[in-house]
């Protein structure tokens, strides 16, 4: 695996390539995949999060190859990712995520539905505005809490944060059906248990659905 930081060249501007990111987070999809499509049926092997400071874009990746600039945008610096750590490691870590839990309908087929607007639909008219910050803290800790020990980790609550939360629409094309989805990003410190499934279904693989779109990527660092 290859750990890259990805950043605009500073001597091009992003009115240079607005053609393509104008569109925003389907914009950033586009930018990140032309680093790591290589043929019309390559499949996704890479996770990203997608970064603005001011007018810098800048992108982290982990992926199973290292990106390749064909188009002259970047500065890339990768390296081999292969984490060597121990359980009991306590890390520092962001997430950013598409919190959904699958539910069935009547009919028995499944459908995803974002956990901080089904809980905010469940709350009364009046108390739907002011609650929202509680809402998010617990509902956003309550989706992450539940996956912890499937991916080989554990959270220390005093030390989570939970912000950010943002629903996103874009268009692939004039015409098209949109695409939605929300985020939420997380802060905190944890605690490897397992640390082969931490390493490989968590940092390796993600957490969450809409990788594609910069969700999942967990980036970590010592306590």
């Amino acid at each position: 695996m290859y750990f890259s930081l990805i950043e605009l060249r500073r001597d091009i501007a992003l009115r240079d390539i607005a053609s393509v990111y104008r569109s925003g987070a389907y914009g950033g999809h586009q930018l990140i995949w032309d680093l790591f499509s290589d043929g019309p049926d390559r499949q996704r092997d890479f996770l990203y999060r997608q970064e603005s400071i001011g007018n810098r874009l800048k992108f982290y990746a982990v992926s199973q190859r290292p990106p390749e600039d064909v188009k002259g945008f970047w500065e890339i610096s990768s390296k081999e990712y292969n984490p060597r750590i121990m359980a009991g490691k306590r890390l520092a870590f962001t997430l950013r995520v598409n919190p959904v839990k699958t539910k069935k309908d009547s009919d028995g087929r499944q459908h995803r539905h974002d956990v901080v607007m089904d809980a905010k639909r469940k709350l009364g008219p009046s108390r739907k505005d002011c609650f929202m910050p509680e809402v998010v803290q617990d509902k956003g800790k309550e989706w992450l809490l539940e996956r912890c020990p499937s991916l080989g980790f554990s959270i220390s609550d005093a030390t989570l944060r939970i912000d950010g939360y943002q629903q996103h629409k874009y268009y692939k094309r004039k015409g098209a059906a949109p695409i939605s989805f929300s985020t939420l990003d997380f802060n905190g410190i944890l605690t490897v248990a397992d640390p082969e499934v931490f390493v490989n279904k968590c940092l390796f693989f993600g957490i969450g659905p809409a990788k594609g779109f910069g969700c999942g990527l967990m980036l970590v660092r010592p306590a």
